[in-house]
């Protein structure tokens, strides 16, 4: 499974209103402009984050986008089973051989704990710090 540009920008904007959480909402555009993106893919990205619940909009001149609930409760897998869909590296059928496809569902399940256990929470704190040794990924 390759996690394509949709569930990496998500996560940008994820991450964007998990850091301003309690400020009041955050323009699309300014996430753009922050981190180089386009600001009409973000549009594209923010809605199924909408719908699913994971970010509220707040209409008028201040207006913007808000997570519907803290950065500790959003997980990196709740992002990206909403715009990459589900998580799993290979399709495999019950046909497949039983030792291949054990392999494909303990790979898949390792990536699932990973991105399941790690929240806005941590990935924002993390990005704070600015050092990669305080936060190891074990797949």
């Amino acid at each position: 499974m390759k996690i394509s540009t949709k569930g990496r920008y998500g996560l940008t904007i994820m991450m964007e209103l998990a850091a301003k959480y309690g400020e009041g909402p955050t323009s699309l555009k300014s996430i753009a402009e922050k981190n180089q993106l386009s600001e009409h893919y973000l549009e594209q990205l923010i809605a199924p984050l909408r719908n699913a619940g994971l970010v509220k909009s707040v209409r008028g001149a201040y207006g913007g986008y808000i997570l519907s609930k803290e950065a500790s409760e959003i997980t990196a897998g709740d992002i990206i089973r909403v715009l990459e869909g589900p998580i799993s590296p290979v399709d495999f059928t019950e046909e497949d051989d039983p030792a291949k496809r054990d392999l494909w569902l303990r790979i898949r399940d390792s990536i699932a704990e990973v991105l399941d256990s790690t929240t806005l929470e941590n990935l924002v704190n993390f990005e704070e710090q600015g050092t990669k040794e305080n936060y190891m990924f074990y797949i």
